[in-house]
């Protein structure tokens, strides 16, 4: 079994990019634990699904992120897109802003949230009431732009993760740069937040060792160029990522909706096939808990909420509103395995590359400067 890696939230972690970017602008209050660079103007590119491990793995088709200055930070628990967004945005663990998963229980209405689709009735800013990075940049005069595709615009976790930024829409890479390059230039300091989602579509669709993620890394290193080239040469760029990833074979997944055992006593699978919440019928837990540290043996962590808890996956503090948006039983495979439910989740049952646990391969992301002069 792969020891899994804990997150490093207050010195290494995702969510300490952005309180030290605020720190190398002289935001007030602000503190660069990371040791950035001081700068005037920052640009923070996040690319999705873009790990430590495969970055190291395929450095020849990324000649110019592999030629930069850089460390490994760790993302947050469960390491998925909605959950490390969130913690960028606010400069916070998931204990605290309270997005735990692609997929979690609502408390009040028993109802799935999909965070990256925001697909049930909760206004974002109750769910994470927290203020952002963002905030506090903007309100110290500091320009903040943040460049995804248009639709990301009105999402609900725009909403959660972003807001204190002005949305700049752009669905093609000209269209980013574009933008990029014009908000890069704004006030007498500014800060962009440009996302880039190939990667991890790739990695998901065609897998992370294929020969097509292996070109859409290419593509991606040309692109992070493209960003160094669109800002003033006193800018630094700043490269980042959500969390890494990996390929799962089809004989690799337990499909729980064909295996009675695995449903019995749970009234709710929320997460993601490398991390589960499961959300117990009350008294059932005990009985769930066994269930599946006999069925998964040494290829799992299978926890308790309390004892995920208590190992600080979600941070040193998790809320009251919080945690009861954790499973009763939480589920992080460590090994070759992949828990889909085909019948509850089925456009997860097909993916191959996947990610959410805490093995160093999902977990490590890269952090790499460009600081030009």
């Amino acid at each position: 079994m792969i020891d899994p890696v804990s997150p490093r939230y207050g010195g290494g972690a995702l969510a300490d990019v952005l309180p030290s970017v605020a720190g190398a602008l002289a935001v007030p209050g602000e503190t660069n634990v990371l040791d950035l660079p001081p700068a005037a103007r920052y640009a923070v590119l996040l690319f999705d699904g873009l790990g430590w491990n495969l970055l190291q793995r395929y450095a020849e088709a990324a000649p110019y992120l592999s030629s930069l200055t850089g460390r490994s930070l760790t993302a947050g628990v469960p390491s998925t897109t909605a959950v490390s967004l969130t913690s960028l945005g606010t400069g916070l663990p998931p204990g605290a802003h309270g997005i735990v998963g692609y997929t979690s229980i609502v408390p009040e209405s028993g109802a799935l949230l999909n965070a990256l689709q925001w697909d049930a009735p909760v206004d974002p800013r109750r769910w994470q009431p927290h203020g952002t990075v963002f905030d506090r940049v903007m309100a110290a005069g500091v320009a903040t732009r943040n460049v995804s595709k248009v639709r990301f615009e009105k999402s609900g976790l725009t909403a959660a993760a972003f807001r204190g930024t002005m949305h700049r829409g752009a669905d093609t890479i000209e269209d980013r740069l574009d933008a990029t390059r014009f908000a890069s230039r704004e006030g007498r300091s500014s800060l962009v937040y440009v996302y880039d989602s190939q990667l991890d579509y790739t990695g998901h669709q065609q897998g992370c060792d294929s020969w097509q993620w292996q070109k859409e890394l290419t593509a991606a290193d040309t692109f992070a160029q493209q960003v160094r080239s669109a800002l003033p040469r006193d800018a630094v760029l700043i490269v980042v990522a959500d969390h890494g990833m990996i390929d799962v074979a089809p004989e690799n997944r337990v499909d729980l909706d064909a295996e009675p055992a695995l449903t019995d006593g749970v009234s709710l699978v929320g997460g993601e096939s490398r991390f589960r919440h499961l959300y117990c019928v009350p008294g059932a837990e005990a009985d769930v808990l066994a269930t599946y540290r006999a069925r998964l043996g040494e290829k799992a962590l299978v926890l308790t909420r309390e004892e995920a808890i208590g190992r600080g996956w979600f941070g040193p503090v998790v809320e009251d509103r919080v945690s009861p948006r954790l499973g009763d039983v939480i589920v992080a495979a460590l090994g070759p395995l992949a828990l889909v439910a085909s019948r509850r989740h089925a456009q997860e049952a097909g993916l191959i590359g996947l990610h959410g646990s805490l093995t160093p391969d999902e977990m490590e992301i890269p952090l790499l400067v460009d600081a030009a002069d």
